[in-house]
């Protein structure tokens, strides 16, 4: 195994269980006591986990990991995800998406199409996209999130609210039915609000470990929001509670 695969699967580890010990990582990975605490220290300069007295447990920021950190997880359920959401275009000329992992997988999609406008506060997904000059790619200003590589602040929230767009593809970081779409920072959560209040219908694209997951800052309700594409690894009781809502749920 590769160190920078280790090491994202070291960091899973970690988050999921909350903290773990420098034994129990050895054992998992089959390296030693020494190269473990040598990952961690990498980790912990890079503000992903805190070390602590024989093993190390989640830093406090690690809900806003960086995009090369996430883009690796749960890969094979966002790109199912990211062609279903292809099945939404039939008419469709202007797209607005917001930033993340699944809507990056999603405009890679979109690199062979002709003749679609995008609107974007997504760095990345901007700088993909120009490289077909079939497509007319319009991208917000503002702070750029080194989380997500996206565009928040004032400046994003005024640029997404003057655009009409037919379908806007929202990431989050977590749907629920009852407290909505969520997302741990408040200030690109309300970007995301303005471009769902823009659009004619809204998508959102969230893999399985978002479901059922309440974050800091609401997006909107699960009412507001036309379809939400998963994966079959969702709760089928969480999935039923938000189709009561009104929301359509289309598993992949």
């Amino acid at each position: 195994m590769q160190r920078k695969q280790r090491l994202n699967q070291m960091l899973s580890a970690i988050v999921e269980s909350g903290g773990i010990r420098v034994d129990e990582l050895a054992a998992r990975f089959a390296v030693s006591a020494a190269t473990v605490r040598r990952d961690l220290a990498f980790m912990e300069k890079q503000r992903l986990v805190s070390r602590t007295r024989g093993g190390a447990t989640t830093h406090g920021s690690f809900n806003d990991l960086p995009l090369s950190y996430k883009a690796n997880q749960d890969l094979a359920e966002k790109r199912r995800i990211a062609r279903q959401a292809l099945t939404v275009l039939d008419g469709t000329r202007v797209i607005g998406t917001t930033g993340g992992t699944t809507a990056s997988e999603f405009a890679r999609l979109l690199l062979n199409r002709d003749g679609l406008t995008i609107v974007t506060n997504a760095v990345n997904v901007a700088l993909l996209l120009v490289a077909n000059p079939r497509l007319r790619v319009f991208v917000a200003g503002g702070e750029v999130r080194n989380s997500s590589q996206e565009t928040v602040g004032p400046s994003a929230e005024a640029f997404m609210a003057q655009n009409n767009v037919d379908v806007a593809f929202i990431g989050v970081d977590g749907v629920d039915a009852y407290a909505g779409c969520t997302a741990f920072d408040p200030v690109g959560a309300r970007v995301n609000a303005a471009l769902r209040e823009r659009a004619r219908k809204n998508v959102v694209l969230a893999d399985a470990t978002k479901i059922g997951r309440i974050a800091l800052a609401q997006v909107c309700r699960i009412s507001d929001i036309d379809l939400l594409i998963t994966d079959s690894r969702a709760s089928p009781e969480v999935l039923d509670q938000i189709r009561r809502q009104g929301c359509q749920v289309v598993t992949v």
